[in-house]
């Protein structure tokens, strides 16, 4: 059985440079500063804080994934619109990439990204 565009998300991530995406997807995992949550069509109104993390976008069985430094979500009737401070698109990114963002955190004192861009290169 497919699914119809009632059953997507309206999903935003903009971030202070440009609007990264934005469309119906199937489910959204987001870094929130309580942990890690997912949202899907018609999940409750609700607002959290991002902590650095990885975003994790499912449409059709194909996962995109965005590094966010922080920032916001802000879960609506309408849909899911991430605020972030900073964020880039995984895809692409080589390991002297995160090695540039984590040197330019820990310079900034941020640990909590410094850490985050760490797990991530541990996967690439």
């Amino acid at each position: 059985i497919g699914r119809t565009m009632a059953d997507k998300l309206k999903f935003d991530l903009v971030s202070p440079e440009k609007l990264l995406l934005s469309g119906e997807v199937d489910m959204v995992s987001v870094p929130g500063t309580e942990g890690d949550f997912g949202v899907l069509v018609n999940h409750s109104p609700m607002m959290s804080v991002l902590r650095p993390g990885v975003v994790t976008v499912e449409d059709g069985g194909k996962p995109s994934r965005f590094f966010v430094q922080g920032g916001f979500a802000d879960v609506t009737p309408e849909g899911l619109t991430l605020l972030a401070e900073k964020a880039l698109a995984v895809e692409g990114l080589t390991k002297s990439d995160i090695d540039a963002e984590i040197k330019q955190a820990q310079e900034a004192g941020n640990m909590a990204v410094s850490d985050a861009l760490e797990s991530l290169r541990a996967e690439l």
